[in-house]
């Protein structure tokens, strides 16, 4: 029958999850620290046993042997000695048993804090060592307490820490929530191990690929590369290691239910699964889906990537905000510059024109690189003098036809006669009444057809016929 002792031990080991035996060395080390403030000299060792099966405490001394012994608690007779080693020497050092048959009050007292505190040292060293094991891992968490700038999630056996770095931007929480977190680190404090777990780690992704898809789990499709931007949208590059099998097809799953279910753990996080390749232009043009892309030029020396899309693709290869791209190019590890293919037709005849003028330029001699008017005029023309303009010849009309400022109708009238003989006589007034009357008779002609309507057309026509006269 065990000992209320070794009851309460059990217990406390069940309570505190940790092994019996911890325990058991915790407090044999309290009661060492107990017994050396009430009944040993504190620079003599001693050592503290229980047995299991019955909880008996026996309390072992260092003592030295001598002929006749002055300090008892330090020193032992050789005879007695001898009862216990038969071949004992002198000034040799043996255990001997000194059990103390009751501790004081304060040896009690220390030795319940020793006691709390070898636990607590032993319960954090278990939890460091458990969750050191599962950095890189997912666990499931629920949300304790919330603060200002972190977030702690209960574990279990310990309690995380999610710093507002880690969190996703656009997610909510609340206490009671259940979390799948990334366990991104565990580091010894004084206060013990603190557990940090991240809810926006890229490597959130791979682990949650290898819950749902058992290819990525087997090895069968490997995960090559991974873009995310938390809470928005994410790209996977994946790549399958035997021949048949379709890598973006086995993470999609059957109707899309595999990436949909990670999908609703990230809280409709969008997925892009593109398929990895070797050849890098064809990985850079699969990681800017769902665009189309017509052509890619490399530039390995400044690592730059020249995309060329439709026209109409353009937007849809750039992304929000340039979401699209920017998530390619941290995918691909390329800078990329995603041209419409109008604008890379454009730069092309330009950079072909200087082209073609600098090698025009180099066939012909330097003497023969005249201006075009110049070689079209023959030598003789272009020596001769111009001829002189005589005095009869035509001004410009508006010379003609509008007299010096300062000068009468008198002086101008040789000029205007002159403009009459060669343009032809002006407008005549009847020519310009017969004008206005027509206007005024094709309006009028809208009236009613009565008898003031008739009498107004002959009018008209008289008059007409008046005016063609004159």
């Amino acid at each position: 029958m065990k000992s209320e002792f070794m009851l309460a031990i059990t217990q406390l080991s069940a309570e505190k999850n940790l092994p019996k035996e911890v325990v058991l060395s915790a407090v044999e080390t309290a009661l060492v620290s107990a017994y050396k403030k009430d009944s040993f000299a504190p620079t003599q060792e001693i050592a503290v046993k229980i047995d299991p099966a019955t909880g008996r405490v026996k309390v072992w001394a260092e003592k030295t042997v001598v002929e006749q012994p002055s300090d008892t608690h330090r020193e032992i007779s050789l005879a007695d000695a001898a009862k216990l080693k038969p071949d004992v020497q002198l000034d040799e050092v043996v255990m001997v048993e000194a059990t103390p048959r009751n501790a004081g009050r304060i040896a009690a007292q220390t030795a319940k804090q020793v006691i709390l505190q070898r636990l607590h040292e032993a319960e954090h060293s278990a939890i460091f060592e458990e969750y050191s094991d599962k950095e890189g891992d997912i666990v499931t968490g629920v949300v304790q307490r919330m603060e200002p700038r972190q977030l702690f999630v209960d574990l279990g056996r310990a309690e995380a820490i999610l710093p507002a770095a880690e969190q996703v931007r656009n997610e909510r929480y609340r206490i009671g929530q259940r979390l799948r977190v990334y366990l991104l680190e565990v580091v010894r404090t004084s206060r013990g191990p603190q557990v940090v777990v991240s809810r926006s780690h890229p490597d959130l992704l791979r682990r949650l690929f290898e819950l749902e898809v058992p290819e990525v789990l087997s090895g069968v499709v490997e995960i090559k590369a991974i873009a995310r931007e938390a809470g928005y949208r994410s790209k996977i590059a994946v790549a399958a290691r035997q021949e048949g099998i379709d890598p973006v097809g086995c993470c999609v799953g059957l109707r899309g239910i595999r990436i949909q279910n990670i999908m609703r753990e990230l809280n409709g996080e969008k997925l892009d699964v593109v398929s990895w390749s070797s050849d890098t232009a064809a990985f850079i043009a699969n990681a800017l889906s769902p665009a189309q892309v017509l052509s890619v030029e490399l530039d390995k020396d400044n690592g730059i990537a020249t995309v060329v899309v439709p026209d109409k693709q353009l937007s849809l290869a750039i992304g929000k905000e340039g979401q699209n791209a920017r998530l390619a190019a941290k995918l691909s590890g390329w800078r990329i510059d995603i041209k419409s293919a109008s604008i890379a037709e454009e730069e092309k005849l330009t950079k072909a024109e200087p082209e073609e003028e600098a090698a025009i330029g180099e066939e012909l001699p330097a003497e023969e690189l005249v201006a075009p008017e110049e070689a079209l005029i023959p030598e003789e023309e272009a020596e001769a003098e111009p001829e002189p303009v005589l005095e009869t010849e035509l001004a410009p009309p508006e010379t003609i036809l509008k007299p010096p400022v300062g000068v009468g109708a008198e002086a101008a009238a040789p000029k205007l006669r002159f403009a009459e003989d060669v343009l032809g006589p002006g407008p005549t007034k009847a020519t310009s009444k017969s004008k206005k009357k027509k206007k005024k008779g094709t309006t009028e002609r809208s009236a009613d057809d009565g008898v003031r309507g008739r009498r107004q057309r002959r009018e008209r026509e008289t008059f007409d016929e008046e005016g063609e006269e004159y």
